[in-house]
């Protein structure tokens, strides 16, 4: 997962592999103002809060007004092919599951890290 900040996240998987058949385990280690642009995945995604504010919303775009603040935790589901993006507003880690292969598909392919 890409941010559209010149900072960085640190991505480590804990369990599986997220590029094969299966269940999966990744961590995210993400900096206060991280954000995370709208995106969707072909299969379920769930996201729990470890550390940290990070906020999440479903949608097209990012939009601070339509978003959930989740603390230590905190846990949201996505839908497969659900639209949604996130953000923290402090230091954040964030443990994510579902099942392989993870793809990522961004709304606006623009924001695409890996296009960059």
């Amino acid at each position: 997962m890409g941010g559209s900040t010149t900072h960085l996240a640190d991505i480590a998987v804990l369990s599986g592999d997220p590029s094969k058949e299966g269940l999966f385990v990744l961590r995210l280690r993400m900096p206060s103002g991280y954000k995370i642009p709208a995106h969707n995945h072909p299969t379920d995604e769930g996201a729990t809060v470890i550390s940290g504010n990070f906020h999440i919303g479903m949608g097209d775009k990012l939009d601070e007004r339509k978003a959930i603040e989740l603390t230590a935790g905190g846990y949201a589901e996505a839908p497969a092919k659900m639209n949604h993006y996130g953000w923290t507003s402090s230091p954040s880690v964030v443990q994510i599951h579902g099942q392989g292969p993870l793809g990522i598909t961004y709304v606006n392919p623009a924001d695409d890290p890996s296009k960059k």
